[in-house]
Order: structure tokens, then C-alpha cells, then sequence
């Protein structure tokens, strides 16, 4: 695979709008100020959503704005061409970012707006549907009615929004609006034309043969996130770990059966990931003390990290805020999951005074998940950094948050103290964030990372890659060019070691020359720096990858 110069298709799942728009304008901007060189079709379905665009002014809604939350609607004012459309589950949502020919006055959206329609009548076709387009009108007709809607806007050269193709959504809600400002011509659904059932699933495999048309890009890459909707399966690998109680802090009746320490199917340790652990080094056991005697928690003793005994002895550790027990559950992980207790209103003062005795220029902060407080614990970040700082005014402060359930305001919260970097982890592919947490959205994290650099252009924005759990060298590299699109900074990948036997398998241990190989290519992408190693963790040479983006 090249690194440049590429089509990449994602299907993403279920977005909400405002994340979606947000996420789009990122790659937007990423491919109009040459940060990528790739284009990009995003795949998607919206919660109940109704938008409309430029051509439109909110009366061809037919339902009081002040009743759409009784039916979980939304309501959103966009820049794209066309009146009134709704999007919601079941749906299928495209957004091409993709450069657009120049012609004598311009760029050709006419021309894009062809291409697009063009697309959608041979995958129609392919499903057994004749469609067709009208003269005066956008979209794609049957002899049904209106099956896929139109709308466009091209910018600098590079388009966004894109179309949405009726699969097997809930009609009624289409009775809410006049769709596109058109009373007379009624709407339908794949399922109705087929007099089948239809799922998304079968209609993205249908769709992306022929997307290439979209783009003068002669390769294509495609990662599909996971599919639900229109399967029999309901059940993740994740979701049977949470059932048998792998995340609770009390040990499970039954643990599987290892040999020489390891599960059936796994690979042998090999010679590089073996790491000498010195826990009778003073620096250690003073830091250990330290933390202890302050009433901290610190992940690396709690996510059980190889590098411990290097950090520990060179004095600096990632202190982990809010308690040690996490609202949410990964296959990756060894923090417990339940409950969590009160916040500990007193934590900041104490964190801030241990970074203070250890007289550190670079501290890191993170946290468990907690979804049980109205800001996810964004206040205690912010108050933490802003402790710091009052002591230690020089001290770079490195923040390794949660995705804040893609809320706005605690990320706002946190960015308003400044620290000097802002991380949040994907953690892995797009194809494997379903089987591996409980509760994560690729898109949303990307969303973050680019409301991030937003909000601050001058600090450094962060994200992780976990490898060794089922995915491809491809799947990393195409992660790696998302993360660059979307203007992040810094990059650290690192081998995933299974915390006990009751965790996720280990699919194999990536080869050192493979981790140089990621750096290389997510350098040549232009992320500034890529911390890649067996070893490495999210603050593993902290200091240095920031050094590097100055």
C-alpha cells in the first residue's frame, strides 16, 4: 500500500450529526491545507436528525420544533444546498471529501453532483432496483418515490456532505417533513421496493465497488467499522467478558485453562518482550511510597504496565484521578469496572503536590471513565492542571482524557486550564472497536482529537494504537493516516499484553522492525512525532514526543 494518494472509505456506525459535521470539516480542512493528500467517502447513519440547508428556511418542518425531543429528533441548521431531509437509523449517509475538478469558473460541483447520482443508480441496479434521475430535481427516483437524496458543498476545491440512501429507516418520520421542499413526490425505502428486508451491511458491500468514481484517486482503502443492524449478531467478545465478570474486582468462579501461561491459540513471548523489572531500586520505592503516603492512584500499577521499573526509577509516573474503579469495560484492560465512589474533591491539591515533590518539568495525568458524573470528571482535570501550574509554573501538563460521551462543554473544561498536550486513545482499528470496548466510537475520538487542535493550535494533540489484538499492519497504517488527517500531533502504538487469563487472547506480537515500519509511515504521513514500540505505552517518552512538535 502507498502512503498517499488513496480513497478511504469508512463505515463508522451510528454519529451523531454535529460529530459527524465536525469530523468532516477536520478531513476538510486536512485535504484543503495539504495536512493529507488522501480523500475520503465517510459512511454513517445519524440518530432521528433533521437538517436543512441554504435553500430552505425551517417552514417545510412540519411538526413544532418544540415536540421533537418527545420523538428523539434533532434539529440542525446546515451550509450544504436543497431545503428539509431527515436522517435517522436506517438510513445510509455518505459524505465524500473528495478534491473537485477545477472547470473556467471554478470547480465542477455539477459535475460531482452527476457522479454521485451516477453511483447510486448502478448500486440500485446491482440490488434490483431500477432508479433514475430527473430533470430539474436531485437525487435518485423510483417508481416509488424519492430513494436517495443530494447535498453538496464545495469549498477550496474539496467537497462535503454528500447523500443519504433510504434503506430500511422509520418512515414516519419522513411525515414530520415536506422532504427537499417537494409536496407532490412521496419517499421510500429499499425494503418497500424490494419487499424484502434490506440491511445497511448488504447495501455498503453493494455501494463500495463502485465509489472509485468519486475521486481522481487511482487506490482505494477501506475499513468497516462494526455491523449490527440487519445481522443475527448481538453479542460482542466484550459484552460476554463484562457477563462473566473479568472486570470485577472479586476474582470469577471460573478461569480458562493455560499451559506454560498461555491460552489456547496464543504465541509464544518472544526474546524482545522480555523486560527486567527492578522494583528494589530506591528512586522506586520512594515514588511507590510517595503515592501511597498521598492517598494516588497511578496507572501504571493499576493497567499494569511493562515500563513501570524505567519510569519509576527515573522518577516520573502518569497519576490517574477519580478513583481506580472505570464506568466502562475494555478487553484490553486491567482496571476494574463497577461502580465508582464520590470524587475525592481533595485529589487535585494532593497529585499537584506529589508532581511538586518529585520536582517534574512533564507531568501526565489520566483517569478511569466516568460516565456517572454530569461533566465525566472534567472539573477534577481542570482543577488538577491548574494546581500544578501554581506550584510548578513551568511543569508541561500532559492530559490522557476519556471521550467525554462527545460532549463539548468538559472538553472545553479541560482545554481552559492549557495543558501543554491533550491525548485521547483509539486504542485500535475501526473494525475492532466494537469487539474490544463497550462503549466506543471511532468516530467520536476522531471528532475529539479535532475539536482538540480547534480549541488549541498551539498545544500538541495525542492519540494511542494498541496492536496485537486482531487487526492488520494495513488497518494501522490506514488508522495512522485518520489521526493524521484530522491534525493530530502525536502518535504512540505499542504491543498489547493480556492482563490476566480471563482477558482477551494475544493475536501476535508485532516484530520490532514492524513497529519501525509504523513510525516511518506515520511520520510520512506528517504526524509530527510516533513513539512505536513493543513496549511503549500513552506516556512512555512523554516529554521527548513533545519536544519533537516544537
Amino acid at each position: 500500500m502507498t502512503l498517499e494518494g488513496v480513497l478511504r472509505s469508512r463505515w463508522l456506525g451510528r454519529v451523531d450529526y454535529n460529530e459527524a459535521w465536525d469530523l468532516q470539516r477536520a478531513i476538510w480542512e486536512g485535504r484543503t491545507t495539504g495536512r493529507t493528500d488522501d480523500d475520503y467517502l465517510l459512511l454513517l447513519e445519524h440518530p432521528h436528525t433533521y437538517t436543512v440547508g441554504r435553500n430552505g428556511d425551517g417552514s417545510n418542518l412540519t411538526i413544532s420544533r418544540d415536540l421533537l425531543a418527545d420523538i428523539g429528533a434533532q434539529f440542525v441548521d446546515v451550509d450544504r444546498g436543497g431545503d428539509i431531509t431527515y436522517h435517522g437509523p436506517g438510513q445510509l449517509v455518505g459524505y465524500p471529501i473528495v478534491a473537485v475538478p477545477r472547470v473556467a469558473d471554478g470547480f465542477d460541483v455539477v459535475g460531482h453532483v452527476r457522479r454521485i447520482e451516477k453511483i447510486l443508480i448502478a448500486t440500485l441496479d446491482d440490488l434490483g432496483v431500477e432508479a433514475w434521475t430527473e430533470s430539474g430535481l436531485t437525487g435518485v427516483w423510483t417508481q416509488k418515490g424519492k430513494v436517495a437524496a443530494i447535498g453538496v458543498r464545495v469549498s477550496r476545491g474539496v467537497s462535503m456532505h454528500g447523500f443519504a440512501i433510504n434503506v430500511d429507516p422509520d418512515m414516519d418520520y419522513f411525515s414530520n417533513i415536506v422532504p427537499c421542499g417537494i409536496p407532490d413526490r412521496p419517499v421510500t425505502s429499499l425494503t418497500a421496493l424490494l419487499g424484502r428486508s434490506v440491511s445497511i451491511e448488504e447495501v455498503i458491500e453493494t455501494l463500495l465497488p463502485h465509489v472509485k468514481a468519486l475521486s481522481s484517486r487511482t487506490e482505494t482503502e477501506i475499513q468497516l467499522g462494526a455491523f449490527t443492524r440487519g445481522t443475527a449478531r448481538r453479542v460482542f467478545e466484550v459484552d460476554r467478558m463484562v457477563d462473566d465478570g473479568v472486570f470485577s474486582p472479586r476474582p470469577a468462579d471460573e478461569v480458562p485453562v493455560m499451559i506454560h501461561g498461555l491460552l489456547g491459540g496464543e504465541p509464544e513471548k518472544p526474546s524482545w518482550m522480555k523486560v527486567r523489572v527492578d522494583m528494589g531500586d530506591p528512586r522506586f520505592m520512594e515514588l511507590k511510597k510517595l503515592n501511597r503516603d498521598l492517598g494516588l492512584n497511578t496507572v501504571c500499577e493499576e493497567a499494569g504496565c511493562p515500563n513501570i521499573s524505567e519510569c519509576w526509577t527515573s522518577g516520573t509516573s502518569t497519576l490517574m484521578l477519580l478513583g481506580d474503579t472505570c464506568t466502562r469495560a475494555c478487553s484490553f484492560c486491567d482496571v476494574n469496572t463497577g461502580k465508582p465512589g464520590e470524587v475525592d474533591e481533595d485529589e487535585p491539591i494532593r497529585a499537584a503536590e506529589a508532581i511538586s515533590r518529585m520536582g517534574l518539568n512533564h507531568a501526565v495525568l489520566t483517569s478511569v471513565n466516568r460516565d456517572d458524573l454530569q461533566d465525566g470528571g472534567a472539573t477534577i482535570f481542570a482543577r488538577t492542571i491548574n494546581e500544578i501550574h501554581a506550584r510548578l509554573p513551568g511543569c508541561d501538563v500532559e492530559v490522557l482524557i476519556p471521550d467525554f460521551k462527545g460532549e463539548t462543554d468538559p472538553l472545553d473544561v479541560v482545554l481552559g486550564a492549557k495543558p501543554a498536550v491533550l491525548n485521547h486513545n483509539t486504542e485500535t482499528v475501526l473494525r475492532l472497536q466494537r469487539e474490544i470496548r463497550t462503549a466506543a466510537n471511532y468516530a467520536r475520538s476522531l471528532t475529539l482529537l479535532a475539536r482538540a487542535k480547534w480549541a488549541n493550535p498551539s498545544g500538541a494533540v495525542k492519540s494511542g494504537l494498541i496492536v496485537g489484538m486482531g487487526e492488520t499492519d494495513d488497518e494501522i497504517i490506514g488508522a495512522l493516516a485518520d489521526l493524521n488527517a484530522v491534525g493530530v500531533d502525536v502518535v504512540t502504538i505499542g504491543q498489547y499484553l493480556r492482563p490476566t487469563a480471563r482477558h482477551r487472547k494475544i493475536d501476535r506480537y508485532v516484530h520490532p522492525d514492524v513497529f519501525g515500519a509504523y513510525k516511518a509511515a506515520g511520520e510520512r504521513f506528517g504526524i509530527s512525532h510516533v513513539e512505536s514500540g513493543p513496549l511503549v505505552r500513552s506516556s512512555y517518552h512523554a516529554r521527548e514526543a513533545l519536544d519533537a512538535t516544537r
